[in-house]
């Protein structure tokens, strides 16, 4: 499972013209998963995001976490974060899961992180338009554990 945060400042996402989701401060958060992934993946990740200090403290360290600022999360399906190029250049997707089990732990994800922060969400497989004002800019990739660790 891999998820890329982006620390944000104003986000949103439109399919077909329509805004169907926006969030203020807080976080832009694509998510892909790949064959194996668990549920033990998707918790780790989750709690790893939550806890990840990159928001700014009193002294301008990076030294908060979402759950401390208050902040939203704009939560985005991802299945290219699995785009492999090392044999040639157009991307090979074959890692990424397949789109009803990607689909079932995507809603799963969001569901579990509504339980911390606000979500604000994409489409599942849907051609979206995602608007970003990066703050920082800010850009952190998680991946869940090993297998073999």
């Amino acid at each position: 499972m891999r998820v890329l945060a982006q620390r944000s400042l104003a986000s949103s996402v439109f399919v077909e013209g329509k805004c169907i989701g926006k969030i203020d401060n807080g976080m832009v958060v694509f998510v892909g998963f790949k064959e194996g992934d668990t549920i033990e993946d998707l918790h780790y990740c989750l709690q790893k995001l939550i806890h990840l200090r990159i928001f700014e403290d009193e002294t301008g360290k990076m030294n908060q976490s979402i759950l401390d600022k208050k902040g939203s999360v704009l939560s985005i399906s991802q299945f290219t974060l699995y785009g492999n190029i090392e044999k040639g250049n157009r991307p090979s997707f074959t890692e990424a899961l397949n789109a009803e089990a990607a689909n079932m732990f995507y809603n799963l994800w969001n569901k579990e992180l509504a339980k911390y922060v606000s979500v604000e969400t994409g489409i599942f497989g849907a051609d979206m338009k995602v608007n970003i004002v990066n703050d920082g800019p800010v850009t952190i990739l998680i991946e869940s554990r090993k297998k073999n660790d």
